[in-house]
């Protein structure tokens, strides 16, 4: 399949200095939907004084969200810091805070929307009593039932949002749902946690379980609106923490330990096919071992999917195969009797009025 003109200047940003007027506003538009316009101006920073005014500006604005990101988040984690640390919690960030923090290069024009926490499970009562005396507190219009689904079959508890500043954060105590299928190792991420040395009593995880826990994230998301952006902290990732050997060597063997063997053969599956990332010959064989004997159909999904939502990148076959990518997700997330008795729940509710909705 053609690469999206947005893929290709992110992984050749040389060819913009070829661009025309109309590949220009495609470009900048893919950027957009893909939420990756501040990572296409990192990348195009050392050019923007020969490139036409009117993109320029975009990338420009899209540079200071980034940078006015980095401070905010800094900032966050403080208080996040401040609220926790008495009460002897020591909280791993995840993902895109994870990565901005520990001065990864996936975090160079990453956008996010909210901070990720893991804290242990025995732990998460008291991390969630220590955030809402913080002003940290729960989205009014979620529904009770919506509460008990967090609380019971899910990850994380029900999203926090600050009542002053208005970040959002999540609260986890395990990656992956409980009732998945895959049946995540959780007492091995904390084993190899990291302390950030200018921000003690803040954590992230180790190189090799960092690129874990997001190959798992990617791979059982249902919504793929970011999926592109994901697809690139992959890229990252494998590009950074791959400059040392013991990273192969320790890939295939702790995806085994964490259960996460799935994830990473579709990580680098799709990294190398998509994006070209250079991944060595015998971590590909090791990996290939958990290869799913539907590899042929999720290549059809994932290879339309993971790409811009924009009218550009959609083919006939665009739809259904992130249909079907949402479908697999919440097959993912719960057997199926539980998953039945949800979405049954969650579609009589949406039929009925929203107080009646909210008192069932």
């Amino acid at each position: 399949m053609k690469q999206p003109l947005l893929v290709e200047l992110l992984l050749d940003p040389t060819r913009a200095a070829q661009l025309s007027a109309s590949d220009w506003d495609l470009l900048i538009r893919q950027a957009r939907r893909a939420n990756l316009i501040a990572r296409l101006a990192t990348q195009l920073d050392p050019q923007l004084e020969t490139l036409p005014a009117g993109p320029v500006r975009h990338l420009r604005a899209a540079l200071l969200i980034a940078r006015r990101q980095r401070l905010a988040t800094r900032w966050e984690a403080d208080c996040l810091r401040a609220a926790l640390q008495p009460l002897g919690i020591q909280p791993i960030l995840l993902k895109g805070a994870a990565y901005l923090l520990a001065d990864l290069p996936a975090a160079q024009g990453r956008l996010f929307g909210d901070v990720d926490l893991l804290v242990p499970k025995a732990q998460i009562e008291a991390a969630e009593a220590g955030l809402v005396a913080a002003g940290w507190d729960f989205d009014d219009e979620l529904s009770d039932y919506d509460r008990r689904y967090y609380r019971q079959w899910m990850h994380e508890i029900p999203p926090l949002r600050h009542r002053q500043r208005e970040t959002a954060l999540d609260l986890h105590h395990t990656i992956l749902p409980p009732t998945a299928r895959i049946k995540v190792n959780t007492a091995a991420l904390f084993e190899d946690a990291r302390e950030l040395a200018d921000l003690p009593g803040l954590f992230v995880l180790a190189p090799v379980t960092m690129f874990l826990h997001s190959a798992a994230h990617l791979f059982h998301e249902g919504e793929l609106d970011n999926g592109l952006r994901d697809l690139f902290d992959l890229d990252a990732l494998l590009r950074d923490f791959g400059a040392d050997p013991a990273f192969w060597t320790q890939l295939a063997p702790r995806a085994q330990v964490l259960g996460l063997t799935t994830p990473l053969f579709l990580a680098l599956r799709y990294t190398t096919r998509l994006l070209g990332t250079p991944v060595p010959l015998e971590v590909m064989r090791q990996a290939d071992a958990a290869r799913p004997g539907n590899l042929a159909w999720l290549d059809a999904c994932y290879e339309r999917a993971l790409m811009p939502v924009h009218a550009s990148c959609d083919g006939p076959l665009t739809a259904p195969a992130r249909l079907a990518l949402y479908v697999r997700s919440h097959w993912l997330r719960m057997p199926v009797g539980l998953l039945a008795r949800h979405l049954a729940r969650k579609a009589w509710l949406r039929l009925q009025p929203p107080a009646e909705a909210q008192a069932a």
